[in-house]
This record gives structure tokens, C-alpha cells and sequence, in this order.
């Protein structure tokens, strides 16, 4: 054990398990049926096996010494992150999913590589170290802006559509006819970041600053690396859920002012 670190054995991770079964308890008390138990026992091992699967791979990861198998894993993390982001929509239209990695690819890449290189410094630029964790961070926060906005986007074309098609008819441009849907989208992202930074430090502890002060950190220093996560996190979400709302325009309003709803169709249910 290091100074200011306590390692945790598997027995205490053991006694820690204890209190999913206390969930599982309060399930079977009020009668919630078989279906949410066993959803939260299988989203528990679930989270076991993944977590423990990252810890052995980041042992690797973090040992890599060249940028492109550091970039090659923020690609994939995009691309999943970008695919999950898509499956929480109620709605599709065709190349949704490149709209959604392109947007994801862009902003993330892009806000993490100036805070690397930029803002804390980091030496080399691609130090697996911070590159893994300040990307998943951000990836995590802007899957949800992007699956929010494109899904009040694409809703409100859907139920707008007749006034959409009259004020096109009259003589509005594709944009001036879209733009409250893409501000109202755009805003619909933006709220979990930003209900999240109104309540920081007042009444919740954010993960990353917890983590480093269980680590020994000072909290000042810990405080630090928050803030300049957050504003990543909140210039990453801004970007990439504008970049996808703008692409999805650009799909269902054609260069001839025409709404395209036909592309647009509804699945049964969110995957």
C-alpha cells in the first residue's frame, strides 16, 4: 500500500457485492418483479467482468511508447461510443451511424488533443496514461448530448412536418425553417452538462476528483483537473451534438429546400 492509497483485496470487493443484494431485497419486498432483479443482477456482473477485463488491458495500454495503437484504441472507443450514442434513438435515417461517428470522431479528438497537448501539458502529447481516461470521460458525457439531440430532432421534424412543408412552401430557406428544431435540439443535448456543472461541488463529488484525492491527491490539485475536464466535457458535448444535428439537417433537408421525411423511420423500441 502507498501513502494516501488503501489497495482493496477481493474480499472487500467481495463485502462491497453485499449491497446489490440489498437492491435485490427491496425488489423482492415491494414485489418489483423477477425482471428488474435479474436486469440488475446481470448489469452487475456485467460491470465486473468489464471493469476487471479494462483494468488487465490497461496495464498494457498504458505501457505503449508510439501514438498510433493509442490512437487506434480513442478510435474504437469513438466508434463504439458513437454506435451506442445512435441505438438510443427512437428514429433512423440513412447514414445516421457516420453522421454520429464523424461527429463523435471530430469533437472528441479535437477538444482532447488541445487539452493534452495545450492545457495540462502532457509529455509525450499521446501519453496513454491521460490520453485513455480524459477521452473516455468526454466520449461518455457526449454519447448522451448527441443521443438526446438527434432524438429531439428528429422528433420534432416528425411531428412538425406539415408546418415545416408550409413555411418551405412559402418561401423559407431549408435552414430558416429548421433552425428552431436545431436550436431546441442543440439546448436538449446541452442539459445533462450543464445541470451537472450547476450542481459540481455542491451536491455532488465528481468521479475523476474523488478518485485522485482517494489516491492521496490534494484536494486543490483535484479541483484543478476537474475544472478542466468539465469545461472539456462541455466544449466536446457543444461541438459533437452540433456537428450531428447539422449533418442530420443536411440528410432530411435537401439543397432544393424540400423536407425528406420519408427518410426518416421509427423503430419498435430503443436497442
Amino acid at each position: 500500500m502507498s501513502a494516501g492509497y488503501i489497495n482493496l483485496d477481493n474480499w472487500q470487493l467481495g463485502f462491497a457485492a453485499l449491497l446489490i443484494v440489498l437492491n435485490l431485497a427491496i425488489s423482492v419486498w415491494l414485489r418489483l418483479g423477477l425482471g428488474l432483479g435479474r436486469s440488475l443482477l446481470v448489469a452487475s456482473v456485467r460491470m465486473v467482468v468489464q471493469l476487471l477485463l479494462v483494468g488487465f488491458i490497461l496495464d498494457s495500454v498504458f505501457a505503449l511508447t508510439t501514438p498510433l495503437p493509442v490512437i487506434g484504441i480513442g478510435v474504437v472507443m469513438a466508434a463504439l461510443a458513437s454506435v451506442a450514442a445512435v441505438r438510443r434513438t427512437r428514429r433512423r435515417f440513412p447514414g445516421i451511424y457516420w453522421n454520429s461517428l464523424l461527429s463523435t470522431l471530430g469533437a472528441a479528438f479535437v477538444v482532447t488533443g488541445a487539452a493534452l497537448a495545450g492545457i495540462i501539458n502532457v509529455h509525450p502529447w499521446f501519453a496513454p496514461q491521460y490520453a485513455i481516461p480524459l477521452l473516455g470521460m468526454v466520449l461518455g458525457n457526449l454519447l448522451t448530448g448527441i443521443s438526446l439531440a438527434l432524438d429531439r430532432f428528429m422528433q420534432g421534424v416528425a411531428r412538425e412536418s406539415g408546418v415545416i412543408e408550409s413555411d418551405l412552401a412559402l418561401g423559407a430557406t431549408r435552414w430558416e425553417a429548421a433552425r428552431p428544431l436545431i436550436s431546441e435540439a442543440l439546448r436538449t443535448g446541452m442539459i445533462p452538462t450543464i445541470n451537472a456543472m450547476m450542481v459540481m461541488g455542491v451536491v455532488s463529488l465528481p468521479g475523476m476528483m474523488t478518485g485522485q484525492m482517494l489516491a492521496g491527491a490534494a484536494p486543490a490539485a483535484a479541483v484543478r483537473y476537474q475544472i478542466v475536464i468539465m469545461f472539456m466535457i462541455a466544449a466536446t458535448t457543444a461541438l459533437g451534438t452540433l456537428a450531428v444535428i447539422l449533418l442530420a439537417y443536411r440528410r432530411l433537408f435537401n439543397r432544393r429546400h424540400q423536407l425528406c421525411v420519408t427518410r426518416l423511420h421509427t423503430i419498435g423500441r430503443t436497442d
